[in-house]
Parts: C-alpha cells; structure tokens; sequence
C-alpha cells in the first residue's frame, strides 16, 4: 500500500541515496505513520520495498525508540525522565499527565488518542518538563501548559486534522 499510495515520493527518496538500504528509516517512518506503528505487515513491506531481509527491518524497528512494534494513540506523549529531567520534576509531571490521561505508562487512553510513555534524554533538559509529542517538543511544561496541550489535541483530533509533520519531515527535502 505504501508503494501504491506514495510512489512518487518514495521513488524520489530511494534516488537521493546511493543503496536504497540507506532510504530504510525514512520509510519505516512512513510505514508507522501511516499504519499507527510498526506492524510485522508494515517491516514485510518496507523490507519489499528495499529488497531488504525483513529481519534487518525487525531489528531497527525493536531498536529504536521512536518505533512502536505495537499500536498506540494518536499523540504518543515521550515525557523525557532522564536525571537532569527528573531534578527539574519530571516524574511529578508524569504522575500528573498520567492521572489526568487516566491510563499508566505506556498505557492507551480509551478513545485512541494518547500513549504515555517516558524515555531517556530528549536533549532539552534546561526547559523540563518537557515532552515529545509526534516528533514535537513541548518543554517547560506545568499543570496549565499540559491542560492546554491536551484540549488542542483534542480539539485537532476532532476536526479531523492529520498530522502531517512526520510525512512533510520524511520528504521535505525531497521538493
């Protein structure tokens, strides 16, 4: 489906590389962000698209963090809770999200819309809290701000806006 649905852009990122193994995580971003996260269907048809062995897709997808071998929410919120994060409360801040999400960690709110998850150093420990929400950093976060954040995302979803930073990320230099 990837190939039918972006064959043009796919074609034009398999030529800015000398192998087209080089082009791998591009589209396995592509691949998640179309399907919700990286099915063993999604890693078999990037892998085709490559010529790849499926294993070696397999192997990325269960290394790197922004992967999901399994399916989440909409917005998956990456709250950083690394040291320097934490001294500057991000594990109160996790506390609070995940009450007021009402799911734990790496949990899944009822209606699809967030996952909650923490990871280790997403580079902006000065402004923590912060969190990665669709490769975007929301940082300096308190009660108000995350509030806010949620009702936009809300208010987005309902609308029906797709978020397209992932797709226009993966192929803007492409244009």
């Amino acid at each position: 489906m990837l190939r039918e649905k972006y064959a043009d852009e796919i074609d034009a990122l398999l030529a800015r590389f000398p192998q087209k193994k080089s082009a791998v995580l591009h589209l396995m971003h592509l691949a998640q962000n179309e399907y919700g996260y990286m099915s063993d269907e999604a890693m078999k048809e990037v892998a085709e698209i490559l010529d790849l062995d499926p294993t070696h897709v397999m192997s990325l997808a269960g290394f790197y963090s922004l992967y999901y071998e399994e399916p989440v929410g909409k917005y998956v919120l990456e709250v950083c809770n690394d040291l320097a994060c934490a001294l500057r409360g991000a594990d109160k801040f996790v506390e609070m999200a995940s009450r007021k999400l009402d799911i734990p960690v790496d949990g899944t709110t009822n209606d699809g819309l967030f996952t909650l998850k923490t990871v280790m150093c997403l580079g902006a420990c000065d402004r923590a809290p912060m969190l990665q929400c669709n490769l975007k950093f929301y940082e300096n976060l308190d009660e108000t701000k995350f509030d806010n954040m949620i009702a936009d995302l809300r208010a987005r979803a309902a609308e029906g806006d797709a978020d397209p930073s992932v797709v226009e990320r993966i192929f803007s230099y492409i244009k």
